[in-house]
């Protein structure tokens, strides 16, 4: 039976944690559904690289799983709306909603009171603008334009982090501050009802798990994944910073490096997004840990059902 007709679980923590398996067991313990938390996994054609469950590996249904083209725009304004329509359709249902994912603001997003401006909607013409304005004079020089307009929230963005910078300026042209919305960001309140269920893995065995995990892409053909991205026009997408797994590839294919060094990037990199999203997940004080370190996925789900179904559904 599900735990609640209102609420939902969330199982959250970094890469190679064992999020997906867990996840949905506990869904089909509990009566219910996954809606994926994933920036990447909404995105078709793009399936070994981002770990995706396959179809015929589900027990489940699974929500917000190739939602759009690579080339087709997609925020975490967007994953709210989804997300949030995912849980009412599920719980219409009588089934319980179980969101499983390692994107941490997508999380928030749908757990918490975000109030996204116009900037985060697609078709943003002033996103438009500073998209082809870092194409042609690059990510140095959109940053200067950001000092130059908000020095106070250029202080707090790497100039390297171009989409970061993009959504700074985007707010200032909106009569908003990047820097005041960071600094209220911890104090944004909970809007949908919820559980959340962390695994913690240390960073040695994780680090392990990564490394087999990239390994197992690779034979699984993340190679041919990516050349055939490239042959349906991907190409600009793909080789996007957050694409862990493809902008690699794309360097070996065109003979920027090794395929033994690519698949080498990949594990570290892979190695730094989860150290990022550890960093993440540890400052949210409603998530309740469960050692992973073990990876047995019979007392993984054993905790978890008792957490989900002792503890209050917290709104």
């Amino acid at each position: 039976m599900p735990l609640s007709s209102a609420g939902v679980v969330c199982i959250v923590g970094p890469t190679a944690s064992g999020k997906t398996d867990l996840a949905q067991q506990l869904a089909a313990a509990l009566g219910g559904e996954v809606v994926s938390a994933d920036s990447m996994q909404v995105y078709r054609g793009m399936d070994i690289g981002t770990g995706k469950l396959p179809a015929c590996e589900r027990i489940v249904a699974h929500h917000l799983i190739d939602v759009v083209r690579p080339d087709e725009p997609y925020s975490a304004a967007l994953f709210q709306r989804d997300a949030r329509a995912a849980f009412r359709d599920i719980a219409s249902r009588g089934a319980q909603p179980v969101l499983a994912g390692g994107t941490g603001f997508y999380v928030r997003a749908a757990i918490d009171d975000f109030a996204f401006p116009a900037g985060e909607q697609v078709g943003n013409p002033v996103r438009d603008e500073l998209a082809r304005f870092l194409e042609e004079h690059g990510a140095q020089a959109l940053w200067d334009r950001l000092e130059a307009a908000d020095a106070e929230s250029a202080r707090l963005v790497h100039p390297n982090n171009a989409k970061r910078v993009m959504r700074a300026l985007e707010l200032h042209a909106q009569g908003e501050s990047y820097a005041a919305q960071l600094s209220a960001f911890s104090r944004i309140e909970q809007a949908v009802p919820a559980v959340m269920i962390g695994l913690a893995v240390t960073p040695d065995i994780l680090a392990s798990r990564i490394e087999a995990r990239v390994d197992r892409m690779r034979e699984a053909g993340l190679m041919g994944e990516v050349e055939g991205l490239l042959e349906s026009g991907f190409r600009e997408w793909i080789t996007a910073p957050q694409a862990i797994g493809y902008k690699e590839i794309v360097d070996a294919l065109d003979g920027r490096r090794t395929m033994d060094e690519a698949f080498d990037a990949i594990k570290q990199a892979t190695r730094r997004y989860a150290k990022r999203q550890r960093t993440w997940f540890g400052k949210d004080a409603r998530i309740r840990w469960i050692d992973a370190d073990t990876g047995e996925s019979e007392a993984l789900l054993d905790s978890a059902l008792e957490i989900a179904q002792s503890a209050e559904i917290r709104s």
